[in-house]
């Protein structure tokens, strides 16, 4: 895979009624994110590069494609490292991903025209709700994210319980044939046979709602 670019992601958070809200950006329809509701980010640049540090060169690029595109300004040290994505061999378009979470800036949004169609600030499961209803287009890393973030009642316990946990790491094979994302845990991941009671850790996407299993 040393030929798969790196892309960063940042999630940013603040405290709504009842739930933390997340920013979402839509993109324009083309390109390989087409009309989805993603979280901003982008790929790394040779400008975000600190020499011999992955994750440091990774937060300068989840800020500085957060900047580009909300006009949002958030420090690099304020980011908190949520989970780290590889690709499936079936994307036409790979990125290694990182994702983080910090919370978000007081500050008008100022989306760029060429990179962002809408903006919204909402509740990770009205989020997944609209996803399930067909209203929102999400890819599977930010339905995971999403579906991680509503344990969180408030950006704080949130920030706290995702500094005291170990980086998640999604590796992820595609079952094209039975509408499956699958990742390291699930008895299927090394193409075993399923048994009824064996280990799940994957995403139902053949239809909508998709549906998660982690056990």
């Amino acid at each position: 895979m040393n030929d798969i670019r790196t892309a960063a992601t940042l999630v940013l958070l603040r405290d709504g009624t009842g739930a933390i809200e997340v920013l979402l950006l839509q993109r324009p329809d083309r390109g390989a994110f087409a009309g989805g509701w993603v979280f901003p980010g982008g790929k790394v640049e040779t400008v975000d590069t600190v020499a011999d540090d992955a994750e440091a060169t990774a937060r300068n690029a989840a800020v500085r494609e957060t900047a580009e595109e909300t006009g949002l300004i958030v420090s690099p040290d304020a980011l908190v490292p949520l989970s780290h994505w590889s690709p499936p061999a079936q994307l036409d378009t790979k990125f290694l991903t990182w994702f983080f979470v910090a919370e978000a800036p007081d500050g008008e949004i100022v989306p760029q025209p060429a990179e962002v169609d809408a903006h919204a600030w909402i509740r990770p499961a009205d989020a997944l709700k609209r996803h399930g209803a067909g209203d929102l287009r999400l890819f599977p890393p930010t339905w995971v994210t999403l579906d991680t973030l509503m344990a969180y009642p408030t950006v704080e316990t949130a920030l706290n319980a995702i500094r005291g946990h170990e980086l998640r790491e999604y590796e992820t094979k595609q079952d094209q044939a039975r509408g499956l994302a699958i990742w390291a845990g699930d008895e299927g991941y090394d193409d075993a046979p399923d048994t009824e009671e064996g280990p799940r850790h994957r995403l139902h996407v053949g239809s909508l709602p998709w549906r998660f299993e982690h056990r």
